[in-house]
């Protein structure tokens, strides 16, 4: 017996688009502005005026304001019509570069229309990362300062009955607790550097230009190599990260990614598996070749808390971390995870995850093949 087929909902096409998030443009083959939403009117303010009043020469124009790289909202738009796929660019409004898609979309009346939709500022969440550096930048300065001077002290006048040993073991955790503070001074300046490339639209530019062929297995041999001889400040940079670590990549495996990128990806998604972890359990990193599609599947597995259901919405948003205890009790800013998706998807590649909770996770990343 077939299964009835649900009704579609009467909704008034009009209204549902005026309450998306989503600025909304609508021109149609005469290149009249056909329908807008509220979200492109705070967006555009009174340069709506002038589209609704020009259409999509206006429209165009104002796209295409200081962009100096890239095809403008001309090609963009003959791209999308042409095709029939979504074609994505950046724009800059209100001093920011925000994404936008061009697609094509088919009326009732068989009139081929250009949908044009832009993303809106979380400025609120840029507001809390610069709170945070600069709470963060606060504290590495005065801690700095303090230990230093404790440092100086320790140096001009030696406390009585203490040993030169002592004295160089005091100095040494004194050093220690400096260093802490410019590890995560400088995670901070580094996330916050690859948060500019993806808010300015300077990101797949970047990316395409450092796109190379990588021979995965040994690529990932350079790079824990490179891991586990950097000073251990963080639960990654370890000398058991090689014993936890299980690495199953064929060695035929060519992948076409950014290097750098690649390299920020796995650090990120490995630092999580790794943190959120028992100290000895073993942590899988494998890759694929998947056929026909030639897409190569890398996947981090591990046996760590796992995430709930109910916090799924929080893994890729920014600055969000899952309320979980074991989660919260690590240092964390909850940001890498919404970089490296972006990064992923700007190399053309994507990032998810499968996850039970008591029992691990196993984030995946697809990439090109090459």
């Amino acid at each position: 017996m077939s299964e009835s087929k649900p009704t579609p909902p009467n909704l008034d096409l009009r209204r549902l688009i005026d309450r998306m998030g989503y600025g909304i443009l609508v021109f149609d083959a005469a290149d009249r502005l056909v329908m807008d939403n509220e979200a492109a009117r705070v967006l555009l303010g009174p340069n709506l005026t002038l589209i609704r009043a020009e259409g999509w020469l206006a429209a165009a124009m104002l796209l295409d304001a200081r962009r100096v790289e890239g095809p403008g909202a001309q090609d963009i738009r003959a791209r999308a019509l042409s095709s029939g796929e979504p074609v994505r660019f950046h724009t800059l409004l209100t001093g920011t570069y925000i994404p936008c898609w061009a697609v094509s979309v088919t009326g009732n009346d068989g009139q081929l229309y250009t949908l044009i939709s832009m993303e809106q500022t979380d400025w609120v969440a840029l507001r809390e990362f610069m709170s945070t550096f600069r709470t963060e930048a606060r504290l590495a300065v005065e801690s700095t300062r303090g230990h230093a001077d404790l440092i100086m002290q320790l140096m001009r006048k030696r406390p009585p009955g203490m040993t030169a040993d002592q004295l160089a073991g005091r100095v040494k955790g004194f050093a220690e607790i400096i260093a802490t503070h410019m590890y995560r001074l400088e995670m901070l300046l580094d996330l916050l550097y690859r948060l500019e490339l993806l808010r300015t639209g300077q990101l797949p530019t970047l990316v395409n230009r450092d796109r190379r062929k990588i021979k995965l297995a040994d690529f990932v041999e350079d790079f824990l190599e490179s891991l586990i001889q950097e000073q251990p400040l963080d639960d990654i940079h370890s000398e058991s990260l090689r014993d936890r670590l299980i690495v199953q990549i064929p060695s035929a495996i060519t992948v076409g990614a950014s290097a750098e990128y690649l390299r920020k990806a796995l650090h990120d998604v490995l630092r999580n598996a790794i943190m959120y972890s028992p100290k000895e359990a073993p942590v899988i990193l494998r890759a694929d070749r998947l056929t026909p599609s030639d897409v190569v599947q890398i996947d981090v597995a591990d046996q760590g808390c796992g995430i709930r259901a109910k916090e799924s919405d929080r893994v890729f948003a920014p600055f969000q971390r899952a309320r979980q205890p074991q989660i919260m009790a690590e240092f964390g800013y909850g940001i890498s995870l919404y970089l490296v998706k972006a990064e992923l998807d700007a190399m053309g590649g994507r990032i998810w995850y499968e996850s039970e909770e008591g029992v691990g996770s196993t984030f995946s990343i697809k990439l090109p093949g090459s």
